[in-house]
């Protein structure tokens, strides 16, 4: 079997195919698109990229079971193709979430079927060698896992072992705003012909998924591997150059920044993370790039990403439950339609509808921050992140989301929540320009919900915040506002989450 997320020529699951005596299953499953009322444009997405991926193994001459719009669920549809063809064994890559990965296991279990499921050998990182790593460990940090990634794998390296430029890690470079005028003129990104496949896949979306959110108006995502790498291509050539300095940038109606828009790509294994890393150190000799630019796009992939993947597996099943500060409050119905009047919500929330698509700084300071500033329900939230976004498969959702923008697990693999005030939205965009609420104000008619929100958080976490000298600072600057002011701020703060809907 090949999951929608699968698509890879390379894989595990074909590693010793034998056309005479085996045959490739593949199925689109109406239950994989519905269960969190997935975006419009990451069904299309999925299909068209899987329709592709079957022809590759019809031209392939593999023998193929491919079943199309099917209502079933993919256990379902299993069981079926068990009944029907008496199949006794049965291969596949371990699942990228661990609700399909249990009901497999279970599945074979029940019916005794041979089940071989294999590691995923997409990744640098197995299963084995991340918990190697975690044992014996009190705080599990990205930074140090990356350091051995980079060893392990001889990236950004030098002749001495030590890394080139004398430094781990640049990301202090990597957090400027735009400049006062504006991001300038950004290389748009590549774009791709819609073909027969994707047009039929998008005619059949807006038929049968017509109330789902999102757009299918823009859709330009890499559906086969060719699109992939040319995606990479024309990233690495005329975009990486100025990913670094502005990562973190945001700005009204820049959707995509400098960002590599990769990771559906990566995610759907159009791409292999080390034909990436590759293309970008190829790029860095070829014209002189700034070395901060290479690392800091290297430590997404090579780090974080590698980091979550082991992350989820390690923490599943009780990640997805975890709720550490016990909140509660039901998601704001304008996440799902981007009708608020807080301008940075706005813009972020309009375009992940319009696109399936916001960069991280959006997603965890944006979006995230107001979800946890609001005290919402982590699970809530977490079925938004998996619902809207074209690269959102939940190994690599759900920790981002509810453990570190939402710090749902207490700080298992994060030091601090990752909280800030409208401040820090106004610093990094344009967004305050344009809204009603202002972001210095703390607390009235006027005052910026997030900031509001922000101290309110403070004062009710005081004493976690004291406790830790990476949040100390914060707990500083409340005390510089009087117990006046903070009582307003708490009455004012209480009368927005009451009407969250509202703003």
């Amino acid at each position: 079997m090949i999951l929608g997320d699968q698509l890879d020529l390379q894989s595990a699951a074909l590693k010793d195919f034998n056309p005479k005596t085996d045959e490739v299953l593949m199925v689109e499953s109406a239950n994989e698109a519905s269960y969190v009322g997935t975006h419009k444009s990451k069904i299309a997405l999925f299909l068209s990229a899987m329709r592709h991926f079957a022809k590759s193994l019809e031209d392939l001459q593999y023998p193929l079971t491919y079943i199309k719009e099917s209502p079933l669920s993919i256990i379902e549809v299993l069981k079926e193709q068990l009944l029907q063809k008496k199949i006794t064994h049965f291969v596949c890559v371990e699942p990228g979430e661990w609700r399909l990965k249990i009901a497999l296991e279970d599945l074979a279990k029940e019916s005794g079927l041979q089940m071989d499921m294999r590691d995923d050998d997409h990744f640098f990182c197995s299963h084995q060698e991340f918990v190697a790593w975690t044992e014996g460990k009190k705080e599990l940090r990205l930074e140090y896992f990356y350091r051995l990634m980079r060893k392990t794998h001889g990236i950004l390296i030098d002749a001495d072992g030590n890394p080139e430029g004398g430094q781990w890690n640049f990301d202090q470079d990597n957090r400027k705003p735009y400049p006062k005028r504006g991001p300038g003129i950004i290389d748009a990104p590549a774009s791709f012909e819609t073909d027969a496949i994707t047009q039929e896949v998008l005619a059949y979306v807006q038929k049968v998924y017509p109330d789902h959110p999102g757009s299918l108006e823009h859709f330009n995502w890499p559906v086969n591997r060719e699109q992939a790498l040319e995606a990479l291509g024309y990233f690495v050539e005329y975009r990486l150059r100025n990913f670094g300095v502005y990562q973190d940038a945001m700005w009204t109606d820049t959707p995509f920044g400098w960002h590599s828009i990769l990771s559906s790509s990566l995610n759907l294994k159009l791409l292999n993370p080390r034909e990436v890393i590759d293309a970008a150190l190829a790029a860095w000799k070829k014209y002189s790039l700034d070395l901060s630019t290479i690392e800091g796009f290297i430590r997404q992939i090579l780090g974080w990403r590698e980091f979550v993947r082991g992350m989820y597996y390690l923490d599943m099943p009780k990640m997805a439950q975890d709720n550490y500060y016990e909140h509660q409050r039901t998601l704001p119905q304008w996440y799902w339609t981007g009708k608020t009047q807080m301008a940075c919500m706005q813009d972020a929330v309009g375009q992940t509808l319009k696109y399936g698509y916001a960069h991280h700084i959006q997603r965890l300071m944006v979006t995230g921050n107001f979800a946890l500033l609001a005290e919402i329900l982590p699970a809530q939230v977490c079925d938004w992140y998996l619902a809207v976004y074209v690269d959102a498969i939940e190994w690599v959702e759900l920790p981002n989301t509810a453990g570190m923008a939402l710090f749902a697990n207490g700080g298992r693999f994060t030091s601090k929540p990752y909280i800030a005030s409208g401040a820090y939205i106004k610093r990094m965009s344009n967004y305050c320009d344009s809204c009603k609420y202002k972001p210095d104000v703390r607390f009235g008619e006027q005052a910026c919900p997030v900031t509001t929100l922000y101290w309110n958080f403070l004062i009710k976490h005081r004493e976690q915040f004291e406790a830790s000298p990476r949040t100390r600072l914060m707990t500083a600057n409340l005390k510089r506002i009087s117990p006046d002011d903070q009582a307003e701020i708490q009455v004012h703060a209480n009368k927005i989450l009451g009407h969250l809907d509202d703003l």
